[in-house]
Parts: structure tokens; sequence; C-alpha cells
């Protein structure tokens, strides 16, 4: 437990150096928006790209680890989808806050993830991250805008969404990534060496970006729909996945891998999303915050339970 904890403490502690800078007079307050879109136009795209090329995926059940992670996905966006009546009867939710709930209990922090897994576990971590990213970029993406504009805007202009999934940086990065890891030649050395490089600033980058991008202050509201995501983002998928995961016969460390995909906080590119198709932004700045906060002590805890459900 305590590994853990060192282990994921260097993360967190460059999240609060971006909160820190952000608050800070001695950065001019316009580079953030400009290095929001330098990590997301080009470093995770690098990123991601470079990750998946030169994983070695050899050793690993990626059939069953895939499996379950779709399945539990497909079943967690379809628990939040089922609760939206209940919530809009109720009133504890607008139909307003509803896309962003959705959001937040979605999707996850995947650069976050890469990031612990290049510390703490050993290359095939790291190549088990990159490949879950890969694999659910496209269902997350086409689901959130799919229910951002329902619930922002039923007139929105589906073929100029349906581009912007198509031409999602992210998604482009990955699907050329295991294309050519299918050709029969490699890419070129330097090329290759200098998108790690790329990649290696990206992780530090892209964690101080995180940070400048939440508000302590979100912290003390007690909006039902501020918490409902944190409780599902951090508790309920990590419980679903491992449990998924787990009932198909993964053991040892692939377990801990899924276990580590499923217990980040969810990802800062939705507020983008929130704030370009009309959902509820400022409510997705304030849940990422909470939950990224809070995942600092849930993921040890996570990892180590899943650690020692995978070893008995």
């Amino acid at each position: 437990m305590i590994a853990i904890f060192e282990s994921t403490l260097p993360i967190f502690l460059l999240i609060a150096l971006g909160m820190a800078l952000r608050r800070a007079s001695i950065i001019d307050q316009k580079v953030w928006p400009g290095l929001e879109q330098l990590a997301y136009w080009f470093l995770y795209p690098a990123l991601l790209f470079i990750s998946i090329y030169n994983a070695d995926f050899s050793g690993l059940q990626l059939d069953t680890m895939l499996a379950a992670l779709l399945l539990a996905l497909f079943l967690m966006m379809g628990l939040v989808l089922a609760l939206w009546p209940v919530l809009r009867d109720t009133g504890l939710v607008r139909a307003s806050e509803y896309s962003s709930v959705f959001q937040t209990a979605t999707r996850w922090n995947g650069f976050m993830a890469l990031a612990i897994a290049q510390k703490l576990f050993p290359p095939e971590g790291s190549a088990v991250v990159a490949l879950v990213m890969a694999v659910i970029i496209i269902p997350l993406n086409v689901f959130s805008v799919i229910v951002v504009t329902r619930f922002a805007n039923s007139q929105a202009d589906w073929r100029r969404i349906s581009m912007s999934v198509v031409l999602n940086p992210l998604i482009l990065a990955a699907f050329l990534a295991v294309v050519l890891r299918q050709v029969p030649f490699a890419l070129y050395g330097p090329i290759n060496e200098a998108l790690v490089l790329v990649a290696s600033a990206a992780l530090g980058m892209g964690l101080i970006t995180i940070g400048a991008g939440l508000r302590v202050a979100d912290m003390t509201s007690l909006r039902f729909a501020l918490w409902l995501p944190v409780f599902l983002k951090l508790l309920v998928f990590p419980a679903l996945l491992i449990s998924i995961a787990w009932a198909m016969g993964l053991q040892g460390e692939q377990l801990v891998y899924l276990a580590l995909c499923a217990a980040v906080p969810t990802a800062m590119n939705g507020y983008f999303l929130a704030r370009q198709l009309g959902g509820d932004a400022e409510l997705y700045a304030a849940s990422t915050t909470i939950q990224t906060a809070l995942s600092f002590l849930s993921m040890p805890l996570i990892l180590a339970l899943a650690a020692q459900l995978s070893s008995g």
C-alpha cells in the first residue's frame, strides 16, 4: 500500500504544481489555453501513437482483457443512461447537467494512467494502458458527443459532429499506430526517437495542464449532480471492471493493470467538448477537480485490493 502511494505521489505533485502555477502571477494566464491546445492536438496524440506503436503485447491475454474492458465500459454507460429517468423524475439532476454527469462518470484519464503505469509497472503495464486507450477512445467519444448534443441542442448539426469525431486527434493517432504496426517495415528510427522525446515531455506537461484546469473551490459544493459521477467513477466502475475481469479468469499483474485503468479519475478533455457543444462545462470542471483530489486516496486502495485479489 505504501509503495503504491509513493509511486503515485509524483503524479499528484505535478498536478498540484499545475494548480499552483495557474494561480501564480509569474505566468501569463493567456499561456494556459495555448498549452491545452498543444497538448490536445500534438503532445497527447504523439504520446498515444508512440506508446501503442512501440508496445510489446506478447504474453498478455489481450482478447480476455479487451473483452472485460469493453463489457464493463458498455455496462457502465448503460447504467448511467438508465439512471436518467430516475434522476429527471426526482429532480436530483437537471437536463442541462446530465451530459456532464454522463461524461464524468464514464470518461477516464488515460494519460494519468499511463504516467502511473510507467512509474509503477514493467513496460507491459504501459502497453496495456496504451491499448486500452486505443480501444475505448472511439466508443467513449461517440457516445459522449451524442449525449452532450442530445441534451444541449436537439437541432445540432450531426454531420459536423460526426466529422469532429472522425477527425479527433486521439482517434487518428491510435488508428495510425495500429495500422503501422501491421506494415512490413518499421518507422524510421530518428522519427521514432523524436516521438519518444515528445512523449516524455507530454507526460509531465499533460499532468501540469490537468492541474492548471482544476478548481479547489468547487470541492465545497453539495450538488447531487456533482457527487454522483464521483461515486460512479471512483467506486462503481473499478468494482465493475475488476469483478468482470476476475470472473473471466484474469489473474496477476494483468488484473492490476485493468484496475489502474478503472481507478483513474475522469479526463479533462470532456470539458472542452461540453463547452463547444453546449453542455454544463462548469459542472464538468468541478466534478473533475473532486475526482482528481479523491483519487489520490482511492487509487492506491483499489490497486492494493486488486493486487491482493490477483494473488489470492
